[in-house]
């Protein structure tokens, strides 16, 4: 409910900007002193601002649909006028406060204009990467050694996705992008680390198209996913969920869309592989899920394994890192950090994480988390990338 709680400030502050674009443009142009102009403007601003709340209000439909596209758009939008206009701002009240020569002339038209043109040229130029770098899939390439011995093997290919978020930022054409680049690659194998869904399967605009894309994907051994934080059914409302009294799940039409895609969902269990190694996909550490309480530690998810193959997991989140590396895994798959989308999350989700994107090796096991293919909230990258993870794995057999 703390959605509905935050509501009127978000209305104080869209109205905050609306007010201060307003006077710019009447400083830079006559034009919009008349009425009929900032009507105009007012309604256009009206209906993207608010399209955040009517796309939440309505039932799902086409029209619902055009809303959620706007409003993601928008919401990326929002923050950096909010970030623009409020520095713009702090720094008037600073030099307001202090004393230097020709003080008087930099509080004039002239530079109001030029600073609101300072705004728009940072708003629109951060706005218009973010949706291109939403759309520009890269492949980040990978090397490590497990010293272990795989009979008739001695490497193999895996190719890491996460986060695809499917739903109203992403769909048919991101899965065809996506697909073609994987099968680029020649895997062996291809894993999803969590969050296929963006939490509603609604918002799938038409999901036998996109299972039937998945299908193509081509892989020795297949392809298997967990699911993350976000794999259940739920409303969101700019990124704040509600609470109810059921335990919150996937929905079962996810689990059919999976099946349907011929992708195999590890729900807080493993596989052995081609009798040469294991692959186990944990249940989400904040939401394991339907039947699951709890999720099995790393000690448990490796003691029946016969340690001498290589261990693969591959978990949403990147926790407990050394209580893995400590139970035996060789290789520790994640996403959901999406490496901070936008910057400055790009800066500051160092804070909150041991490895907020990347490589890191905790002993001798090798974690890797992907900045993420999909988007959340904002269909915006800014500062960071929407990648596959290519990983080539070496087995030296040195034990």
């Amino acid at each position: 409910m703390i959605a509905f709680f935050l509501s009127p400030i978000y209305l104080l502050v869209c109205w905050y900007l609306l007010r201060w674009i307003l006077r710019w443009m009447k400083a830079c142009h006559g034009v919009f002193h008349k009425k009929k102009v900032q009507l105009g403007l007012v309604i256009g601003y009206a209906f993207v601002a608010l399209s955040l709340l009517t796309s939440f209000l309505l039932p799902v439909s086409p029209l619902q649909r055009v809303l959620k596209c706007i409003s993601n758009v928008w919401l990326g939008v929002l923050v950096y006028l909010i970030m623009t206009v409020g520095i713009a701002g702090f720094l008037r009240l600073v030099l307001k406060r202090t004393n230097f020569a020709r003080k008087e002339h930099l509080f004039n038209q002239k530079h109001f204009i030029l600073t609101g043109w300072l705004c728009l040229v940072i708003v629109v130029s951060l706005s218009v990467s973010g949706v291109v770098g939403a759309k520009n899939l890269q492949t980040t390439d990978y090397q490590v050694t497990v010293h272990k011995a795989v009979e008739g093997r001695e490497s193999l290919r895996v190719v890491l996705v996460a986060d695809l978020h499917l739903g109203y930022s992403i769909g048919q054409w991101h899965m065809n992008n996506m697909v073609e680049k994987i099968n680029a690659l020649n895997p062996d194998l291809v894993v999803i680390a969590g969050d296929i869904f963006d939490n509603e399967y609604d918002a799938l605009d038409d999901p036998a198209k996109l299972a039937a894309t998945l299908r193509t994907i081509q892989s020795t051994y297949g392809v298997y996913a967990c699911y993350g934080n976000h794999d259940i059914q739920e409303k969101i409302l700019a990124g704040f969920t509600f609470h109810q009294d059921e335990a919150k799940a996937s929905d079962p039409r996810m689990d059919v869309f999976l099946a349907d895609s011929n992708i195999h969902l590890l729900q807080d269990e493993g596989v052995l592989i081609d009798n040469s190694f294991y692959l186990y996909g944990r249940a989400d550490y904040e939401r394991p899920g339907r039947g699951i309480q709890q999720r099995q530690s790393p000690a448990e998810l490796t003691q029946d394994m016969d340690q001498s193959k290589p261990i693969l997991v591959l978990d949403h989140e990147p926790r407990e890192l050394q209580e893995l590396a400590d139970a035996g895994v060789d290789l520790d798959l994640c996403g959901h950090t999406h490496d901070g989308q936008m910057f400055p999350g790009n800066l500051t989700i160092h804070l909150f994480w041991e490895n907020p994107c990347g490589y890191l090796q905790k002993g001798r096991m090798h974690n890797i988390v992907t900045s993420g293919l999909g988007v959340f909230g904002p269909n915006m990258r800014v500062g960071t990338k929407s990648e596959i993870c290519c990983i080539d794995v070496n087995f030296d057999g040195a034990e």
